[in-house]
C-alpha cells in the first residue's frame, strides 16, 4: 500500500511558476512509476509526466514539454514537478499517481494508488 499526498499548489500569474510535491508513504515507493495527471473543470484526466522508479527514464505530455520537469528523491519518498512558463490551460487539479510498472504512462486505469489533488489556478 502507498498513500500519496500532493502539495504546492496555488494561483499563479501567468509566466510564472510552481513547484509541486508528491510525499508517499510506504516503504516499497522507490520502486514505483510515479506519474503527475491533471484534470481541468469539464475535461478527462490527463497525463502531465512521470518518472521511472530509478529515476533514470521519465516522460512528457506534448503540451508541457519543455516547461515542466519531474524529479524523484528516494531518500525522502518524494516526487517533484517544476513547472514553469504556466499558461491559463494549465489550470486545474494535479494528481499525483503510482504504478508497479513503466508502461502505458497515460492510462488512468494502470495506476493502482491517487493522491488527493492540488489546486493549480493560473491567472492572466
Amino acid at each position: 500500500q502507498v498513500q500519496l499526498v500532493e502539495s504546492g499548489g496555488g494561483l499563479v500569474q501567468a509566466g510564472g511558476a510552481l513547484r509541486l510535491s508528491c510525499v508517499a508513504s510506504g516503504d516499497t515507493f522507490s520502486t514505483y512509476t510515479i506519474a503527475w495527471f491533471r484534470q481541468a473543470p469539464g475535461k478527462e484526466r490527463e497525463f502531465v509526466s512521470a518518472i521511472k522508479w530509478n529515476g533514470e527514464s521519465t516522460d512528457y505530455a506534448e503540451s508541457v514539454k519543455g516547461r515542466f520537469t519531474i524529479s524523484r528523491d528516494n531518500n525522502k519518498n518524494t516526487v517533484f514537478l517544476q513547472m514553469n512558463s504556466l499558461k491559463i490551460e494549465d489550470t486545474a487539479v494535479y494528481y499525483c499517481a503510482a504504478q508497479d510498472y513503466y508502461t502505458e504512462l497515460d492510462a488512468v486505469s494502470l495506476y493502482d494508488y491517487w493522491g488527493q489533488g492540488t489546486q493549480v489556478t493560473v491567472s492572466s
